[in-house]
């Protein structure tokens, strides 16, 4: 008869396909990513159309084309992993989605909206720096140059995203919903 282990409480026990090596939680994190990717693709239009600020949706626009070559580079780590794209459901995406609608929903069109669209994505951006930070630090520690860079190359436009929104949010939209 097999032993039964048992949890102590507050435990969490980990799924029989756990990570048990850093490389596979790093490839676990780039199926994360690239379904938060894909994501974004589908969404960043809502975000456009919803947009009264010229300027904003054409940051939003402009960052979907971006968003659309990260997607592209994910699938290049991936090759260099010799690994086949795979998109698994990234929950805390999903929540920042879900959260951005509802904040559309929540607000008329006008600078008060405009405003929220731009704190949704940044929460959004945040989210991007701190993962694509992460399995940067991961793939430099393994030795995965190929993937490094990719991953710095999308950490970059995401550093560079933020600080444009933020200055948006500062030099109009903010002020207009004020």
């Amino acid at each position: 008869m097999a032993k039964k282990t048992t949890t102590p409480k507050g435990k969490i026990a980990p799924k029989a396909d756990a990570a048990d090596k850093l490389r596979d939680f790093m490839v676990d994190g780039l199926k994360d990513l690239y379904w938060a990717e894909k994501a974004l693709v589908k969404n960043l239009p809502k975000m456009a159309k919803n947009a009264t600020s010229q300027h904003l949706k054409t940051a939003i626009q402009g960052h979907l084309k971006e968003t659309e070559g990260q997607v592209k580079r994910l699938e290049s780590a991936f090759k260099a992993l010799k690994l086949k794209p795979q998109a698994v459901k990234c929950d805390a995406m999903d929540g920042l989605v879900k959260e951005a609608k509802g904040i559309m929903e929540e607000t008329e069109p006008g600078a008060v909206r405009d405003a929220a669209i731009i704190a949704a994505a940044q929460k959004v951006e945040h989210y991007e720096i701190a993962s694509y930070g992460t399995l940067a630090t991961y793939a430099k520690l393994l030795g995965e140059k190929d993937v490094l860079k990719l991953l710095l190359e999308t950490l970059k436009e995401e550093k560079t995203c933020d600080k444009d929104l933020t200055k948006l949010a500062k030099t109009e939209i903010n002020i207009k919903a004020k």
